[in-house]
């Protein structure tokens, strides 16, 4: 039977391209948002370190574990849910959680409750990406999927770079009306620090964009096994997984690796740029966030299209050829960026680092959708961002604090510590992920 408001795909005909496009534009502009929501805290290094008196190890857990934590623990049981219910609805309910979660990080008064909060922001955001794969993939043929995926995905970078450059504008123009209306107060704050009213600015907005996507239809699904009933047994899930464990698992460990340096960026690149060149907030956002807005965009945009032309030409494993390329590619850059003190050659260096560093996001969307079947899309995508976001998300920034506090032990060494961690993690994701080609070629040709 066919779900209520979905799309009647019985002839094996797919949507047409304006339905589909129109669900990548809600879904891309949902997964902005989730970024905007998930990242702004790495503008607020300085400020939050201040008020609630951290260290940078603490600070990388707020920014990496807290949000990791749930969003990983809670991401497979919800890809689960949507391999089985309105992939419209769990996507609608969980962009209203993370952004009541986003506006409540405002109201923390110390370390842990901040902590709590960010899990609170993980496990809404941990309902977008697993069912937004399943939709899309119920969207597209394959020879179109790289691109529509990749689409989507460049929200993250856009959601990403509108943090940094909104972000330094919020907290300047915060700044200044604390400063200026000094009485004022609101219930329940501990105090009006610009950093507080940036979560509550930030986190708000995201309300309207759950109501918007109920606009969108819910497709039909495609590539189901044979005989298979609503929802297979999650240790049949895990049994198949197994079974193809030379495709998945470096699938899984390589692209999660390679996110490292992306999500270091993120986090640390901030801090780098307003400690080692003294930059202002506001001069940090609006430089950090143009090189992620330019180079990250093109970077997953460019990684979809050749994913696709590898496709087109026979390259099955198009996508994943393209995670190994990132690697390698990414590799000079990632280990120098950071290391100069000319601020010109440290941006030169930094536009190919994040181009290299987005370049396989969306191949590697592509390549989960290409190779597993649709009952298990939600599911599978969910176990992937698992190890996406432990290693990369959580590790990560963890790896990067602890090196610095403990290594170096002082601040203005966090150049040298985020150099270290791309240039370990960058070349190794690429051999993890090029043992994964023929096993993927194999899982490809199965699927329709």
């Amino acid at each position: 039977m066919t779900p209520a408001g979905a799309i009647d795909n019985r002839h094996d005909d797919w949507p047409s391209p304006a339905l589909g496009w129109y669900a990548v534009g809600v879904l891309w502009v949902a997964y902005i948002f989730s970024f905007i929501d998930r990242t702004i805290i790495g503008l607020l290094v300085g400020p939050i370190k201040e008020s609630l008196d951290i260290t940078d190890t603490q600070f990388g857990v707020l920014g990496g574990i807290a949000f990791t934590l749930f969003y990983t623990v809670l991401g497979v049981p919800i890809g689960r849910i949507a391999d089985r219910v309105s992939r419209r609805g769990l996507i609608a309910a969980g962009v209203a959680v993370w952004s009541f979660m986003t506006a409540l990080c405002g109201w923390t008064a110390g370390f842990w409750q901040l902590f709590l909060a960010r899990v609170g922001v993980g496990v809404g955001e941990a309902a977008l990406t697993p069912a937004a794969y399943s939709m899309i993939s119920d969207y597209f043929p394959k020879d179109r999927l790289g691109r529509a995926l990749a689409v989507y995905q460049s929200g993250a970078f856009l959601g990403a770079a509108l943090a940094f450059i909104l972000g330094g504008a919020v907290i300047t123009a915060v700044t200044a009306f604390v400063a200026n209306n000094p009485d004022l107060s609101i219930p329940f704050l501990p105090d009006m620090g610009g950093w507080r009213l940036v979560f509550l600015a930030v986190g708000a907005p995201g309300l309207l964009v759950a109501l918007w996507m109920f606009t969108v239809r819910e497709p039909s699904r495609k590539g189901r096994l044979e005989a298979a009933g609503d929802i297979l047994p999650f240790r049949a899930v895990i049994a198949y997984v197994w079974r193809r464990r030379r495709l998945y698992l470096p699938h899984f460990i390589g692209f999660g690796v390679l996110v490292v340096t992306f999500n270091n960026v993120v986090v640390w690149g901030p801090a780098f740029f307003t400690r080692h060149f003294g930059l202002s907030l506001a001069e940090t956002g609006l430089t950090l966030g143009l090189v992620l807005l330019v180079f990250s965009s093109a970077g997953v945009i460019g990684g979809g299209f050749l994913s696709d032309l590898l496709v087109k030409k026979g390259r099955t494993d198009g996508p994943m050829r393209v995670g190994a390329i990132a690697g390698l590619g990414l590799l000079p850059f990632a280990a120098t960026a950071t290391l100069f003190d000319n601020l010109a050659l440290s941006l030169a260096l930094f536009c190919p680092m994040v181009f290299f560093a987005s370049f396989s996001i969306g191949s590697a969307a592509q390549a989960l959708q290409m190779a597993t079947p649709n009952e298990m899309r939600g599911q599978l995508s969910a176990i992937y961002m698992l190890f996406l976001n432990l290693l990369s998300y959580g590790l990560g920034p963890l790896i990067v604090g602890v090196v610095t506090d403990y290594v170096f032990g002082y601040e203005g060494a966090v150049g040298y510590s985020l150099a270290i961690v791309s240039a370990v993690s960058a070349p190794v994701a690429a051999l993890i992920i090029a043992q994964g080609f023929a096993p993927f070629r194999q899982a490809a040709g199965e699927r329709p």
